[in-house]
């Protein structure tokens, strides 16, 4: 449900309203909701699966992009039917539309129609009883994340720059906070009129987005020229630019090898020797790395986790088997080691199960796993130009992170305390310090409690500015002599 209309409540219950969702910052509409919510959540009795959706947002569970809200201003113009098309073209991107009728649109399109193709109630009176009880028109100004105006006639951009506010849609363009969308049509004399040229020039001034007119034929017999509204599929495009900016991508181009998740270290076919590491950070940073561009490779221990998307995966068991992975996955220009490898392996594994014997317990012997970090930082050959390490301390976090950084050849490394009491090992939060060199200076970057999808984000920006500001030093001039 995407509005409430609510009739015949009495004077008390309107007023109680009002004051309450005025303390709160909320419209009376919102305010509804939120005292819906609360009871719904008190309820003693299990809710049925009829009885309330899932709380989750539909985004999250079809995996579809997020949905954002339009109002849609219909002008008085014979383009106002291209607008049916235009709600159609913005539901297909999951957009949510609501839509004011001017009086001039009600002659071509009616609200039976816009509310069939919107499935929402169509505004159209400035002083409606049932909306503007607790100013409706400000709620259809800023309860969104766009205003659309399409057709967007001369008559109605004459009153948005001349800041006009005498019916429904001239009030909300006056009120609104948020950007605005216009799609102009006219016919192309209208267009090319002194009066509408500066009335243009100073929308734009003001802030509003254009798109179109087209150059086409007219409505009237025999006119042609620049006037004809821009088609619906157009409109509904530079929309969704709007409501959703391009992401970014700082790394795009760049190769990034990324090892996350314990290892598991034989000793027999049934036992192993691993570590509580879940795998959540080094997917994180996956995840975050993909997004900003990157073509990633993630090479995982054993964890219980869905890889992620666009991210090429390489499952392993043993540091062994991670070390071929990460040496096949070179050469790349970044790589970030967040994989808790196990320091030791049974020399000899067991063939077959170990038993218990009266002389007690076998001795297992333990030989040192190969350093992944070390060996890759020391490389003379395909070392990436970016080699991050973490170190993973219960005690004296900074001062063996440091010492970490020396003693592998790694150019960072990402601290972290994963005592027990921290939570971090197979939790969702990280605090972590960022351990690097500069000027033959060691820095320290501590960074507050975050998610470990926060902490992957902050990891991710810092590598991409490392890159870029690597990137401008490489291709700056020597200076003349």
């Amino acid at each position: 449900m995407a509005s409430l209309t609510i009739r015949k409540l009495d004077e008390g219950v309107k007023t109680y309203l009002r004051l309450r969702s005025a303390k709160n910052r909320r419209s009376v509409e919102e305010e509804v909701r939120v005292i819906l919510g609360e009871l719904i959540e008190g309820r003693e009795e299990p809710l049925t699966p009829f009885a309330v959706p899932s709380s989750a947002p539909i985004a999250q569970r079809s995996g579809a992009l997020p949905e954002a809200g339009v109002t849609l201003i219909i002008g008085g113009g014979i383009a106002a039917y291209k607008s049916l098309d235009l709600i159609r073209r913005l539901k297909e991107r999951r957009i949510e539309v609501r839509c004011v009728l001017t009086k001039a649109a009600q002659q071509f399109v009616t609200p039976l129609a816009v509310s069939a193709l919107s499935h929402e109630r169509v505004y159209s009176d400035l002083f409606d009883p049932q909306s503007e009880f607790d100013a409706g028109h400000i709620r259809l100004a800023r309860e969104c994340d766009l205003i659309v105006v399409a057709p967007a006639t001369a008559d109605l951009m004459a009153k948005m720059a001349n800041g006009h506010a005498d019916d429904l849609a001239s009030a909300i363009l006056l009120a609104t906070n948020r950007k605005v969308l216009l799609a102009p049509a006219m016919n192309p004399l209208m267009w090319n009129n002194a009066a509408t040229r500066r009335n243009v020039a100073q929308l734009q001034r003001d802030g509003m987005v254009l798109i179109g007119p087209n150059s086409g034929e007219m409505a009237e017999a025999g006119e042609a020229g620049v006037g004809r509204m821009s088609e619906a599929i157009e409109i509904a495009t530079a929309a969704e630019r709007l409501l959703r900016p391009p992401v970014p991508r700082p790394l795009a181009g760049k190769r990034v090898l990324i090892t996350a998740g314990p290892t598991h270290e034989p000793i027999d076919p049934v036992r192993y020797i691993a570590n509580r590491s879940s795998g959540k950070q080094g997917f994180a940073i996956a995840a975050a790395a993909q997004a900003a561009g990157a073509e990633v490779i993630l090479v995982s221990g054993p964890v219980d986790l869905s890889d992620p998307p666009g991210v090429t995966v390489k499952h392993v068991e043993s540091a062994r088997q991670m070390l071929e992975q990460v040496q096949a996955a070179l050469p790349a220009d970044i790589a970030i080691f967040a994989a808790a490898v196990a320091d030791w392996r049974v020399a000899n594994e067991g063939v077959q199960k170990l038993k218990k014997t009266s002389a007690g317990m076998p001795p297992l012997q333990l030989v040192e796993n190969p350093d992944i970090l070390a060996t890759i930082s020391k490389l003379t050959d395909q070392r990436p130009p970016l080699v991050i390490g973490f170190a993973a301390e219960t005690e004296h976090l900074i001062d063996n992170a440091k010492s970490k950084l020396a003693r592998k050849g790694c150019d960072w490394i990402v601290a972290n305390d994963v005592s027990p009491a921290t939570g971090v090992m197979g939790g969702d939060r990280n605090t972590v310090h960022l351990i690097s060199r500069k000027d033959n200076e060691i820095e320290v970057d501590s960074w507050p409690a975050m998610t470990k999808e926060q902490v992957a984000i902050e990891l991710v920006a810092h590598v991409a500015r490392s890159v870029t500001d690597k990137s401008l030093n490489d291709k700056a001039p020597e200076p003349a002599s």
